[in-house]
């Protein structure tokens, strides 16, 4: 298996879509760019934020194929998870045929398999595809926690490198972490809000929404926390929270579409049954943008290399 560094800052990318709901490979692959120019560790197109639901399996491997061909230096971990095993296998091997350099395959969503499904399920695929692969708990949406004997039982697998967590019980994410520290193995954070408390716990860093909007500021962030200095990641956290607090106002990836076109990245169009950002909550939003634009942080050369891990 090939290894890869599963530390510092992983956008989450967006997908965005033209006039008529097909895919924008240009501004996609510009997107990409940017990210990889701010300093950001590597990218994972096509998981929730990247609205995977609602493509089809072939539109799934041109946004991996189409990131893979814009960026230089930075890996690309494209999201293959389904609830059906079969399909998460059949998208994890052509992500893998594609150049992937790794997959994030969130836990089966809706038929809720027991705590043996999810295993079988992970195993299956990692026994199956030679990269490396991390296990995705957001019981939000699925509705099924991957419970941390899971978890821990997983990680002795070579093939499984990492556990992106987004069950907002930091307790459990600090038991992984704790149980994992001899096995080569990390723990990212899912949840922006809970990024820094995830690298105190023993995290590596995070699979991030926000760094869509602000690559250079939470790339710092972590950065700094990584290297133990948590007052100036704390300083920076405190900057970043108003904007981890507007992009969860609505279901993601709703508000950070907006977002991206708010500050001309991309455009906000959403693939249905997605819609717009509610109009009570764009001045709120504009708001947080402007401010983060008005007072931009201190991001020295350092912290830029830190992030660039």
């Amino acid at each position: 298996m090939t290894t890869l560094d599963l530390s510092g800052v992983y956008p989450a990318m967006c997908t965005p879509f033209d006039e008529d709901g097909r895919i924008d490979y240009e501004t996609l692959q510009q997107d990409a760019q940017r990210l990889e120019e701010a300093g950001v560790d590597g990218l994972v197109p096509v998981g929730s934020t990247g609205e995977s639901a609602t493509l089809t399996h072939d539109e799934h491997v041109r946004v991996v194929e189409a990131v893979i061909e814009a960026v230089d230096d930075v890996p690309v971990i494209a999201g293959t998870g389904s609830n059906n095993t079969r399909e998460a296998l059949e998208l994890s091997e052509r992500a893998a045929d594609a150049g992937a350099d790794g997959l994030l395959l969130i836990s089966p969503y809706y038929n809720k398999p027991e705590q043996r499904g999810l295993i079988d399920h992970y195993r299956t695929i990692a026994d199956a595809v030679d990269l490396p692969q991390i296990v995705y708990n957001v019981p939000s949406r699925t509705g099924r926690n991957i419970e941390p004997d899971t978890a821990v039982e997983l990680a002795s697998h070579e093939n499984i490198a990492g556990f992106k967590a987004a069950s907002g019980d930091l307790g459990q994410i600090g038991e992984i972490a704790e149980r994992t520290t001899d096995e080569d193995f990390a723990v990212l954070s899912g949840d922006d809000a809970l990024t820094l408390p995830t690298i105190s716990v023993g995290g590596t860093g995070t699979i991030s929404v926000a760094a869509n909007i602000e690559p250079e500021r939470t790339c710092a962030m972590v950065g700094a926390a990584l290297d133990g200095d948590y007052e100036r990641a704390q300083q920076l956290h405190h900057e970043l929270g108003p904007l981890f607090r507007e992009l969860f106002v609505e279901t993601n990836p709703i508000p950070v579409k907006e977002a991206m076109q708010i500050r001309g990245y991309g455009p906000a169009r959403m693939r249905s049954p997605l819609t717009r950002l509610a109009e009570e909550y764009r001045e709120g939003l504009e708001a947080v943008l402007a401010d983060l634009e008005r007072e931009p942080t201190e991001i020295t050369d350092v912290d830029a290399a830190e992030g660039d891990r």
